[in-house]
């Protein structure tokens, strides 16, 4: 029977978490896979399992588990998506040496590190794989191969090369590391899915060291890892058991299995949680609607759990505001704290009027602008385009060639009182906190004589960062100068660099790499310096504005999401598509016929994310190139009552 059978109301997932002891506590341990909505209390269900099958809680077959484990010196792997639920799991689980819980960076290098014959071949391996790859899709060309094609070729062969000469590989999963033998997290992965794959040897070691290896955010976790280890647990009486948490629903990076569904095999276990315990009724009805709409265009189909709220949360307000993608940034953002002020209404809650709500974006370009950080934003873009925004996994910190920006001139930034001089004891801890006064000259006159020079260079920055209108630049300088901190030399080149800024390419033109990076830094120091302290809050993720990436699995009271079109920067998503202001391309259509996956399905998964982040209300936006079209669309679809329907203009 069923937990739906036997239980009701708030307790229709009641039995879910002895479902899954009993799977993993068979002999052999049987392999499911958990349908976790959103805010199905995903988390809690996993940490309660855990508990039982280690003995904290008392549970009959759980002991038997964790005696054996102890006995063998096995554990429980559990793969997270971010740092953050490492702690969140850590945090409610307590002190369990049976349990180990880290990213998929952390346990793919814990896995590999210090094999490292092993990792060149991998990655040697994977990178003959790419070049065989191009040179197929070359010499089938209806032209053959080209000088671009050979550039191609020739670019793989020389990482090939410079791998052969690499005696040693490092890695850091907090942070980016650079130099000979340094690789980054996706060399990681693929090299651990590789050798899972042609070493039966680190499969035996894996199987030992953790019999059972949990997953979480399955939809999103990379295709190579994933696939290695579900084909580990497809092998019968191996004593080998994988977990998968997720949602399809909620899958929004590529990385992931598009229909991983139905790539679990049959004799897998499926529990479900249909619990929403975050949202409010009215949310959660909404989420439903959504995800079961048969839109023209949706490939993906609509399987998925039904959500029930919680039977107290019987409220909830919802309101979508129309308007025209043809005003401007400014005008956009007024009439957007008009929609606040509407939600305050009709919600009776002033932290709409108050800052007190989360706005969504599907673009970091967009949020930046709202954010009022767009020049920075940009500079960063194009000087390290896949460091330059926070991500839902917290390993972007900004481009590393930046981190004097970004860390210690943030730090002393903070001594800065709002005169302009500065609060010299609190400075000297930061020098002291990055070992700046280590480096002072023994001699007594000559250290006296560089501590002045410190002192000055400092109180110039405190002057300069205060100044309106003030440049990076300019309030780089005096620290520059100074030598104070060390300074990557990425950035000491370029701040030397007196050289004009290349012209931007034309659309769909290749650019050279080091021509939009020059262009980065040129737009970098131009750039307000009071844009900056924006920009690393929003890093550090500070922000009340937010891409759907980066509040992957968070929850907040009020939600507005803002869905703009001429700012995606992309054709991946298109909002104007899924609401019908906009026709579908021909790469739509030509994906419709192979059942392949199309804006619309893109474009609905993320709505889907990002309107069940809301608990108590929500307010989506959109802004479009013909909203008198949307609107109707919008009221046919009947996702919302008429009463719940704005138009902005």
């Amino acid at each position: 029977m069923t937990a739906e059978i036997i239980h009701g109301g708030n307790e229709r997932d009641a039995g879910v978490v002895e479902e899954i002891c009993g799977y993993l506590t068979e002999t052999p341990p049987r392999s499911y896979f958990l349908f976790a909505g959103a805010g199905s209390g995903k988390t809690r269900t996993l940490v309660e399992v855990l508990r039982r099958l280690t003995d904290v809680v008392p549970h009959e077959s759980g002991s038997a588990l964790s005696k054996s484990f102890r006995m063998f010196g096995r554990s429980i792997r559990v793969i997270t998506y971010t740092k953050n639920a490492v702690a969140v799991i850590n945090g409610r689980l307590g002190n369990n040496d049976l349990v180990k819980v880290s990213t998929i960076h952390s346990f793919c290098w814990e896995l590999i590190d210090g094999f490292n014959d092993d990792i060149r071949e991998a990655l040697i391996a994977i990178k003959l794989r790419k070049l065989n790859k191009e040179q197929t899709k070359a010499s089938e060309k209806a032209k053959g191969i080209n000088d671009k094609d050979r550039g191609k070729f020739a670019e793989i062969e020389k990482d090939i090369e410079a791998l052969k000469a690499i005696k040693t590989f490092t890695y850091s999963p907090d942070r980016i590391t650079y130099g000979l033998g340094a690789i980054q997290h996706r060399h990681v992965l693929d090299a651990a899915a590789w050798l899972l794959t042609n070493r039966p040897t680190l499969q035996r070691i894996l199987i030992d060291l953790h019999p059972i290896i949990l997953i979480d955010e399955s939809q999103d976790t990379m295709k190579g890892v994933l696939d290695t280890l579900m084909d580990i647990a497809k092998k019968d009486d191996n004593g080998f058991a994988l977990g998968l948490l997720g949602d399809h629903r909620q899958r929004i990076y590529t990385d992931g299995h598009s229909d991983l569904l139905g790539l679990v095999p049959d004799k897998w276990a499926r529990p479900e949680l249909q619990m929403n315990h975050r949202s409010q009724k009215r949310i959660v009805d909404l989420i439903n609607k959504i995800w079961g709409a048969e839109l023209h265009g949706r490939t993906q189909a609509t399987t998925g759990v039904k959500q029930y709220s919680r039977i107290e949360n019987t409220r909830g307000v919802v309101r979508i505001f129309v308007g025209s993608s043809t005003l401007e940034p400014a005008e956009k953002i007024y009439k957007e704290k008009q929609c606040a002020a509407q939600m305050a209404k009709v919600n009776s809650s002033s932290e709409w009027l108050e800052g007190g709500y989360q706005m969504l974006a599907l673009e970091h370009k967009l949020v930046a602008t709202r954010g009022n950080f767009l020049q920075v934003y940009e500079a960063m873009f194009l000087i390290d385009s896949n460091t330059a925004a926070p991500q839902g996994s917290g390993e972007n910190k900004g481009p590393t060639a930046v981190r004097l920006l970004l860390d210690e001139l943030a730090q002393l930034a903070v001594c800065v009182r709002t005169d302009g001089t500065i609060n010299e004891f609190a400075a000297t801890e930061v020098l002291q906190l990055n070992r700046c006064l280590d480096r002072l000259p023994e001699d007594a006159k000559i250290r006296n004589i560089r501590t002045e020079e410190m002192l000055m260079a400092i109180s110039s920055f405190a002057e300069a960062s205060i100044k309106e209108g003030a440049t990076v630049k300019e309030v780089l300088k005096p620290i520059i100068d100074a030598k104070i901190f060390e300074v990557d030399g990425r950035l000491l080149s370029s701040y030397a660099d007196d050289s004009t800024a290349p012209t931007a390419p034309p659309p769909r033109k290749k650019e050279l790499t080091e021509n939009r990076i020059r262009r980065g830094w040129c737009a970098l120091f131009a750039s307000p310096w009071e844009e900056l302290a924006r920009y690393r809050k929003y890093l550090n993720g500070e922000s009340d504005l937010a891409t759907h990436q980066v509040v992957k699995g968070s929850e907040f009271d009020h939600v507005m999401v803002v869905m703009d079109d001429s700012q995606a920067g992309g054709s991946q998503i298109s909002y104007d598509k899924l609401f019908g202001a906009k026709g579908l391309s021909d790469s739509d259509q030509k994906n419709i016929k192979s059942g392949k996956e199309t804006t619309i399905d893109r474009s609905l998964r993320l709505l889907y994310v990002t309107c069940s982040r809301a608990r108590d209300s929500l307010a989506l936006v959109l802004w479009s190139e013909q909203p008198d079209i949307a609107l109707q669309h919008i009221k046919e679809s009947e996702w919302f009552k008429a009463e719940e329907i704005y138009q902005l203009f």
